[in-house]
């Protein structure tokens, strides 16, 4: 089966995660699960993928790269003193199925239950990764790869190269892609990188920003080093450079014109929503509390609020919430996201007892 259509976030189980899927992650499965045996354990970054329903650990030398075909489980593990700080983030490519991306959904939900409840979670939407985290690997920087397990798709074999083409993209928070290996992929407002295995070559789109450029020299001299001096060469040029060599043409499938610059999406303005996720009542009722200007002290430690920033959405969970309160309160974020089509926007779940700082900032008061 190759997967070629585009995860529709709202129309997969994951919009159901804390409810359905709850029921089968409780702590006694997720016990269990061989590969929790160990989380959370030691500090550090650990990753899986899921394949055929179980997941499967990531080499570390295999961190920060990502198949578009898959989905991911991340966890990031901080020791503080004689205990530990966790952060966990499913990540979901773009051409993932429904059942990965299900199945990473609640085994996060697992992972939380084993560790306790209490790390932050993050639903992570590939292209529109949060800040932290991009920020666990090298760089800021993450591998979009073509491909995906059990998809059709062909993987690269470590002891195997073929050559690669990297689309480097983004002004405030840039982002690396591999596309098509072909110049029909080229266009003058990004940067590119064309990884031969001998030779890398940058190729500066002739509007790219300085910050692509950096972050493309940055890749450049990283993917030398991993190769630890196998004689690779860096060689980079500007679009419209008479001394771009026929190699890298050739590696391209041949020279075509350059597309120009891609239009980017106009920014428009937000305004912030908080909304409130309570049984007081013996049902339960999600009800708008606060629009525009909000302040922290809206919130209340009985329940549950759901905080709708645009580009994120934070579900914070009271301490004296009640534990329908606590399984649903994901559950509802997703499901109050599908209708607006904001698939890209990062869902993060945190405690009252474990608010982060990025969290504290969105309030005005």
């Amino acid at each position: 089966m190759i997967k070629t259509k585009k995860l529709d976030i709202g129309d997969s189980n994951i919009s159901r995660m804390g409810s359905e899927l709850d029921l089968k992650c409780r702590v006694d499965k997720a016990q269990s699960e061989s590969q929790w045996r160990n989380a959370g354990k030691q500090g550090g970054l650990f990753i899986w993928r899921i394949e055929n329903f179980q997941v499967a650990p990531i080499p570390n030398d295999q961190h920060g790269k990502f198949y578009e075909g898959d989905s991911y489980i991340v966890l990031h593990s901080i020791q503080q003193g004689a205990s530990f700080k966790h952060a966990i983030h499913f990540w979901l490519g773009e051409f993932t199925t429904m059942d990965e991306a299900g199945t990473a959904a609640y085994k996060t939900v697992e992972l939380d239950d084993y560790l306790g409840g209490g790390p932050v979670q993050y639903r992570e939407i590939q292209g529109s990764e949060s800040k932290a985290f991009l920020s666990l690997f090298p760089n800021n920087t993450i591998f979009i790869l073509k491909g995906g397990i059990d998809s059709g798709f062909q993987k690269v074999k470590t002891e195997e190269y073929k050559s690669r083409l990297f689309h480097i993209y983004g002004d405030k928070h840039v982002r690396v892609k591999e596309v098509d290996l072909s110049a029909k992929s080229l266009n003058s407002g990004d940067v590119f990188i064309l990884d031969t295995g001998k030779v890398i070559y940058q190729f500066n789109g002739l509007k790219s920003s300085g910050q692509e450029r950096t972050k493309g020299a940055t890749l450049c001299r990283a993917m030398d080093e991993e190769r630890k001096g196998k004689a690779t060469t860096v060689e980079v040029y500007t679009e419209g450079d008479a001394d771009i060599p026929d190699a890298f043409w050739n590696a391209l499938g041949g020279k075509s014109a350059i597309a120009p610059p891609i239009a980017q999406a106009a920014s428009v303005k937000f305004d912030k929503v908080l909304f409130r996720l309570s049984d007081a009542t013996g049902k339960m009722v999600f009800s708008q509390v606060a629009k525009g200007v909000i302040s922290k002290k809206l919130l209340d430690t009985k329940d549950v609020f759901i905080l709708d920033v645009g580009h994120q959405v934070y579900v914070w969970i009271g301490s004296q919430t009640s534990a329908e309160e606590k399984k649903q309160a994901f559950a509802y974020a997703t499901d109050y996201l599908a209708p607006l089509k904001r698939p890209e926007t990062s869902v993060i779940k945190i405690l009252e007892t474990g608010d982060t700082e990025e969290f504290k900032v969105q309030f005005d008061s």
